[in-house]
């Protein structure tokens, strides 16, 4: 797997974009720090039992009759579908949901499920919605109101204790700050849970314009389930899980407050249920269905894994506490085809070595990440294209997502066309019969840094599929890494049913090659 960054590290945020300024942090040493609340009195809660008569619970039982001991999966690419997913489970939910996220934006969709979450939680649904506390910035006030509702908790993972001025937290606590939880999970009644590469926001939906996320949840019925509830459950009740209102806070939340937000959460429905992305849902397979029996699941055992809430404080990364060692086990199994598909990819020395070895051994090994272009920040990439000559001289086939993707225009479905493409998704297939799904990049920090979830499950006909069609569908959407005659890298895609081969960093201008080369020369791989 990549190195295990070195403590203490940089904060970084979604887009790594703050690396470089928190780096100077370490340079000034700067040490104090600030109090976190006190968790003494804090309640403990956990899920409701999963035999629990509701519409959710009678349909899963129902399924189980005819898959005893097995779990159902659905893999959702398309951000329309995992959009509707979220949405009909927060509307069918009769007990309770447990939400577990690391970014959540205040956009179409982000503003939707917040206010469909409200909208459970007073017709008496109990929503525990536990966030990473990095994309909170702006929204204290929204949350403490949600949290205000009798049926309704929030709680902020390793919190920011300076809520008013988080730049002090950056400078006088970094090594902690720098340690998030990147897991994404929502689970309605104990039944059905979605899990996977997602974020909450326009852009992990195709909902936005300017950027639109290639992405990949799984939607999971089954024991599997129970599994991530107990996972939640250690989430919630750890020492980094801090209510929201055990913080200071300077005037109280109303119940006119609660009010406004009802009514603003009306009007963001109203606005939604107009616009073009409406129009679009109608369209795809989870709007035409009534019930998750008519949902075409796969069926199999399964291995979920998940870093322990305890690695936020962890120097080694270990057996019992991190999801690393896991996946190794995983990759370790490989005896003939391996896919890798991970937005961030920086494997380090040995993990590139890992990589040339198994195809010397016989093992074809295929990789998507992102272009230079596509990246959501060129740092990544200049960590990662330190390995890239390693990787396709050894004989791994590599790809790089094109930033610019061809719209789909009329057929069957039409969506927004967003005017700037990235790839988010992290899932591997092996041996073309398994898959994992997840949150996990592969590289140091969701090795070492991020808590992290995903599940292993058997899908010969999915996998088998993906590996078949890896070749033709990756030159759509992304260039071919390889040779040429004189032993230099070029790039070779297929644009319209034309091939097009490139000598230098697809789509970029001079300066950003260059200035992204100078970067892969001096940036420390520990903060990537």
């Amino acid at each position: 797997m990549p190195q295990a960054p070195a403590a203490p590290q940089c904060f970084a945020l979604p887009a790594r974009l703050a690396l470089l300024v928190l780096n100077l942090c370490l340079i000034l040493g700067l040490a104090a720090c600030s109090s976190l609340p006190v968790l003494e009195g804090r309640d403990t809660s956990h899920a409701i039992s999963a035999d629990a008569d509701t519409t959710f619970g009678r349909t899963v039982r129902g399924m189980l009759e005819s898959h005893p001991q097995q779990s159902g999966f659905k893999t959702l690419p398309d951000g329309e579908n995992a959009f509707l997913a979220r949405l009909r489970m927060i509307a069918g939910a009769e007990r309770s949901l447990d939400v577990q996220y690391y970014i959540w934006h205040k956009d179409l969709t982000g503003n939707v499920l917040a206010g469909q979450l409200l909208a459970a939680a007073d017709r008496g649904v109990r929503v525990r919605l536990l966030l990473d506390d990095l994309d909170t910035a702006g929204k204290d006030h929204l949350l403490r109101v949600l949290d205000s509702h009798p049926n309704f908790s929030v709680r902020l993972f390793n919190p920011f204790a300076n809520r008013s001025a988080r730049a002090e937290d950056f400078v006088a606590d970094t090594a902690r700050i720098n340690r998030r939880m990147h897991n994404k999970t929502l689970t309605a009644d104990n039944q059905v849970s979605v899990f996977g590469g997602r974020n909450i926001g326009d852009e992990y939906f195709q909902a936005g314009t300017e950027m639109g996320f290639g992405d990949m949840d799984a939607l999971a019925v089954g024991p599997i389930v129970q599994e991530i509830s107990a996972q939640f459950d250690l989430y919630w009740n750890s020492r980094w899980a801090y209510p929201i209102d055990a913080f200071d806070w300077p005037q109280p939340v109303t119940a006119q407050d609660l009010e406004a937000l009802r009514a603003a959460a009306a009007r963001n429905l109203e606005q939604a249920q107009q616009s073009e992305y409406a129009g679009v849902l109608t369209q795809f397979r989870l709007a035409q269905v009534s019930s998750l029996a008519e949902l075409d699941f796969v069926w199999s055992d399964w291995l979920l894994a998940y870093d322990q809430p305890d690695k936020v404080t962890a120097s080694e990364v270990g057996d019992e506490t991190h999801l690393a060692p896991k996946l190794r086990q995983g990759l370790d199994l490989t005896r003939h085809d391996l896919i890798i598909v991970s937005p961030y990819f920086v494997p380090g020395k040995q993990f590139t070595r890992y990589l040339t070895d198994m195809v010397a051994r016989g093992v074809r090994v295929r990789i998507l990440t992102n272009s230079l272009q596509a990246n959501d920040v060129s740092l990544v990439h200049a960590g990662y294209m330190r390995y890239r000559d390693d990787l396709v001289r050894g004989g791994v086939e590599l790809y790089e997502f094109r930033a610019s993707q061809e719209r789909l225009d009329g057929g069957e479905r039409t969506r927004i066309g967003a005017s700037r493409s990235s790839l988010h998704a992290k899932f591997f297939v092996f041996d073309a019969t398994y898959v994992f799904v997840g949150s996990f990049n592969l590289d140091g920090r969701s090795v070492a840094l991020n808590t992290e979830l995903g599940a292993y499950f058997l899908s010969p006909l999915q996998a088998s599929a993906m590996a078949a069609d890896f070749d033709d569908w990756a030159l759509q959407v992304a260039y071919r890494v390889q040779l040429d005659d004189a032993g230099k890298l070029q790039w070779l895609t297929r644009e319209s049913g034309v091939e097009r081969v490139v000598y230098k960093e697809p789509d970029t201008t001079w300066w950003k090659r260059f200035s992204t080369r100078v970067l892969s020369w001096i940036v420390p791989e520990a903060q990537l």
